[in-house]
């Protein structure tokens, strides 16, 4: 009589018609398209039109300043490199440099409310100072009496462009500073400019 239990049998090798090993197979592929789906979409990035160099209100818009940076953001609020560039255009208000260049910014000349104004300063400039910058413009006069008197010109400007002084500038001036004037206050500010008074250009926050 055999005392031994019943052998054991042999362990069947899988086949490529075992379901289990269908579905294994099915499942990696769906886990690779998924990751490819994941990283695609990471990467999605679209190119739009990003400032050069800091853009202030008033400014027309040349080829040169703008450049190219894919990013991924709303078309809509956006100028979309696949458009034409907007040269020609004016900013009606700072675009930073490398900021993207947003659609709700841009105006015919036309239509723009500010204008740049030339404010020559024998004081020197805070480093700080420069295009996209937000100043305050003072005039001090002095009566026949000697007596000086300081007064605002121009609260919250903002700075266009900043120029070594040449030309009628240069007699008085060290540094030429350009603001933006809302246009109807230009006149009255150009005025007081002429005034041959001495002109002062702080930063924000700053006093005379």
């Amino acid at each position: 009589m055999n005392d031994a239990g019943p052998i054991a049998g042999r362990l069947k090798r899988p086949t490529w018609r075992d379901p289990r090993l269908l579905i294994g197979i099915a499942l990696i592929a769906l886990s690779v398209v998924a990751v490819a789906v994941l990283v695609r979409s990471a990467d999605a990035t679209e190119p739009y039109y990003a400032a050069r160099q800091t853009l202030a209100p008033g400014d027309v818009i040349a080829e040169d300043d703008l450049v190219v940076s894919y990013v991924r953001v709303s078309s809509a609020e956006y100028v979309a490199a696949q458009a034409d560039p907007p040269v020609g255009q004016v900013v009606t208000r700072t675009v930073g440099q490398g900021e993207l260049v947003p659609a709700a910014v841009l105006a015919d000349a036309g239509d723009v409310t500010v204008r740049p104004v030339a404010v020559a300063t024998s004081m020197p400039l805070d480093a700080g100072i420069g295009p996209g910058a937000v100043v305050d413009v003072w005039l001090t006069t002095v009566d026949n009496a000697g007596v000086a008197t300081t007064v605002l010109l121009g609260e919250g400007l903002v700075v266009t462009a900043v120029t070594e002084a040449e030309g009628a500038f240069a007699v008085d001036a060290d540094q030429v500073v350009y603001v933006a004037v809302p246009q109807d206050e230009v006149p009255a500010f150009l005025q007081a400019v002429a005034s041959g008074g001495d002109l002062a250009v702080l930063g924000l926050g700053g006093t005379p």
